[in-house]
């Protein structure tokens, strides 16, 4: 009898409003969920278990603890893969800088604007692969870049090979990852700078602020944290780099990256130990990249939610003066009014 009170108690809960939503809630955030337990965290858990085995997809597993994540750091092929990703943080940077800079132009009202920002931001729709194989082209002895540089005045015999020497290929790779992704972390800064208010810029040209001013002091503060989130992705990009290398030059003649090293040693050497330490120490640089930006970002710029509550209060405070200057323009109307009404 008891049971019975229970259950139609329970169903008579869900036929409720409130219960009815939690049930509607609950059904469309299973599916969600589930999807991202099984295609996420169960193989995350999965890699770093296998980081601790001497194991390939078949065979047996032998478990060696901390070797693999020694080996990371030891290697040559490895940890060399690591450094190389200082290329493409200096590329990262420049990118950003070359960003910011087209879109504090372009943020402007001016002729041909939206035609600039669709040719800038192009590159980044086009699939890396396409990307990876029309720099290999461009790079090629003889090729575009070559016939260009001879146009100027160059000798064929003075030009390296942009990819076989070890001297300048990495750095044309790095060069190819900042034509595609310029655009984006500009379309970026673009819906940042039009998201700070107007009539600050209005009141620095009537105290006669020049541009730069303009920019260090209102544009800058303003998108500092689309800066850092960029900032953010740029960095996790430059140690992650798989495609430019990896279609281009297939990681030959010193180009291999850590994820291309990574793909390797895992598809072709089935050493799946060792690949998952590389992807765990990834993980946990990307991590310690991310949490030092965010301090960096707190300890000098200044907390967002700070920033923000003054954004606020300014603005409220701004509301309410405009709102008794149109009542007080509304009362002398209105004793305007009387006062003629009286006369006649």
């Amino acid at each position: 009898m008891g049971n019975k009170e229970s259950s139609i108690r329970k169903s008579s809960f869900f036929t409720t409003r409130k219960g009815s939503r939690i049930l509607v809630m609950i059904t469309f955030m299973a599916f969600p969920l589930l999807l991202l337990l099984v295609f996420t965290y169960l193989p995350f858990f999965r890699m770093v278990q296998f980081s601790f085995y001497d194991m390939g997809y078949i065979g047996k597993r032998v478990f060696v603890g901390l070797k693999n994540y020694r080996n990371v750091f030891v290697r040559d092929d490895c940890f060399g893969a690591l450094k190389l990703s200082g290329y493409y943080l200096v590329g990262a940077f420049v990118q950003l800088g070359l960003a910011l800079f087209f879109a504090s132009i372009l943020s402007q009202k001016m002729r041909g604007g939206g035609v600039f920002k669709g040719l800038l931001f192009f590159p980044f729709l086009v699939c890396g692969i396409a990307v990876g194989f029309i720099f290999k082209f461009f790079y090629t002895r003889g090729f575009v870049l070559d016939m260009v540089l001879q146009w100027c005045g160059f000798r064929l015999e003075q030009l390296p090979y942009w990819l076989r020497d070890t001297k300048v290929n990495n750095v044309s790779l790095a060069v190819t990852s900042l034509w595609r992704y310029m655009g984006q972390n500009m379309v970026l800064f673009i819906g940042a700078i039009s998201s700070v208010d107007s009539e600050l810029y209005e009141a620095a040209s009537i105290d006669g602020a020049n541009g730069w001013q303009r920019f260090k002091h209102i544009t800058f503060p303003g998108i500092k944290t689309i800066v850092v989130l960029n900032m953010i992705l740029s960095i996790s990009g430059s140690l992650s780099v798989f495609e430019p290398p990896y279609v281009t030059t297939g990681g030959e003649f010193g180009t291999a990256t850590y994820f291309v090293v990574m793909d390797k040693l895992a598809h072709v050497s089935q050493k799946v130990g060792l690949a998952s330490a590389m992807a765990v120490v990834l993980m946990l640089l990307i991590l310690l990249v991310t949490g030092v930006q965010k301090w960096i970002e707190w300890y000098f710029l200044g907390t967002t939610g700070r920033d923000a509550q003054i954004e606020i209060n300014r603005r409220k405070k701004r509301a309410r003066s405009a709102g008794f200057s149109g009542r007080e323009k509304v009362a002398a109307e209105s004793g305007e009014r009387r006062g003629g009404d009286d006369k006649k």
